[in-house]
């Protein structure tokens, strides 16, 4: 076994697992192959970079995806760090600048004692760990073929859609109003609002526009929390009311006037030059992009920064192959971590990163490693990933419903969150000090 640990893929998930280990005095290989080989997704040769969203999910006090984030704070996330850094306004969510993002996290890496970036691209799992896969869903063909000899499995997969961006200089912001649902927090987010005949003109565009074609051996199989909008019409013409297009908690700031929907924008950049469309997953056409999408009130002569597109993200089947760990039950040593391990979200996919790096990190130096307890959000995740029933097994985003504690019991939703919130903190505490010591704050 090598005293040095290997990372491929300088992902979120790969990014923060080589911060870790770095931080804890081991020497870190980490290669991307960016620019090298490019993704169908990614736009720059930056570590970390985001691609679907710019925001990393509720930040506010008792959610689990804030509870996720204050346990990587505890650890003092890399990337976690970076976001609160580079935020933009975006009510009750926490998100961020991405060129800013990405641009600290790599002059992070590149500048830690501990770290090597490499930018070239590897095809071969190496057969000596320990090394961490943190290639995420967009890993290379070559690669991917060398995992799935690996671990003896086929891929899973589904297709994860990302919304357009549009130049926030071409809106119309007379027919729109700035409000967040309920009043929470700062007005940050544009809201463009339907009336009920405006509302069913788009559902209608949305369901015959032209669609980009699956190839011919595809299944569509898509995420559920990032489905585009056009399927999600599909399903209903109400669908997009009760769902990405709800209007409940939003009244015009002047004439509290109530709307039959409303499209929702959020802020792309800390200038507020560009804004992304909220739920807007697509894989309409460009052209079809263009043409249904100036159809939202504000919206008709917007210019597009980015288009909507749709690609293929995989991952293994986790719980068939990976111990508690996070490394292979054949196969010690080798870790997986991020979103190819079936977790979905980019807060979730650190998380991972973070947990991998500090079992390698034991194993290079000989010391016991103990998993994080259940009732953290940590161990929640890491206990679905590795031991749900193999056969119903589905990318998962951070969930109370994860959460297997006596606190679930409590009726008021906001009361039982909270005690949850409080005891997983509490567990985490205790935890660090017996695998984090002289590191904890």
């Amino acid at each position: 076994m090598r005293d040095y640990l290997t990372i491929l893929g300088a992902g979120l998930a790969g990014s923060e697992a080589a911060w870790q280990a770095a931080e804890r005095g081991v020497c870190v290989v980490l290669y991307e192959m960016r620019p090298v080989k490019p993704t169908p997704a990614h736009k720059t040769d930056h570590c970390a970079e985001l691609v679907c969203s710019n925001s990393l999910g509720n930040n506010q006090s008792p959610s689990a995806p804030y509870l996720l984030k204050e346990e990587l704070r505890k650890f003092n996330s890399l990337v976690i760090d970076a976001g609160d850094t580079h935020a933009v306004p975006a009510g009750a969510a926490l998100a961020v600048d991405r060129e800013l993002f990405s641009k600290k996290i790599t002059e992070q890496l590149l500048k830690h004692p501990n770290i090597t970036l490499i930018r070239e691209e590897v095809t071969e799992i190496p057969s000596e760990g320990p090394v961490i896969v943190a290639t995420g869903p967009l890993t290379s063909p070559r690669l991917s073929e060398s995992i799935s000899r690996l671990i003896g499995q086929e891929y899973l997969y589904f297709y994860d859609a990302i919304s357009p961006i549009v130049d926030a200089n071409t809106i119309n912001y007379d027919k729109t109003f700035f409000a967040s649902r309920y009043d929470k927090g700062t007005d940050d987010y544009l809201n463009c609002p339907l009336s009920e005949g405006q509302y069913y003109s788009l559902v209608n565009e949305l369901k015959n526009g032209e669609k980009v074609p699956f190839k011919s051996f595809e299944k569509p199989i898509y995420f559920e929390g990032c489905m585009p909008v056009e399927e999600l019409a599909m399903r209903g013409d109400k669908t997009l009311a009760f769902g990405p297009l709800k209007p409940v908690g939003l009244l015009h700031p002047e004439t509290r006037e109530k709307f039959y929907a409303i499209v929702q924008l959020r802020h792309e950049n800390k200038e507020g030059t560009a804004f992304n469309l909220v739920g807007f997953q697509t894989k309409l056409t460009y052209p079809e992009q263009k043409r249904v999408i100036r159809l939202i009130p504000g919206l008709e002569n917007v210019e597009f920064f980015r288009f909507g597109a749709i690609h293929r993200n995989t991952y293994i089947n986790a719980p068939d192959v990976l111990s508690c760990e996070l490394d292979l039950k054949k196969n010690s040593g080798i870790y997986f971590a991020g979103q190819i391990i079936g977790v979905e979200g980019y807060v979730e996919s650190v998380s991972m990163g973070l947990l991998a790096a500090l079992s390698a990190v034991k194993r290079i130096k000989g010391e016991v490693y103990s998993t994080p307890p259940v009732d953290t959000a940590l161990g929640s995740l890491l206990k679905y990933v590795t031991e749900t029933r193999r056969q119903s097994f589905q990318p998962m985003n951070i969930n109370y419903g994860l959460f297997q504690v006596q606190e679930m019991k409590i009726r008021n939703k906001r009361e039982r969150n909270k005690k949850i919130e409080l005891k997983a903190l509490d567990s985490l505490a205790q935890w660090m000090e017996t695998i984090n010591g002289e590191l904890v704050k």
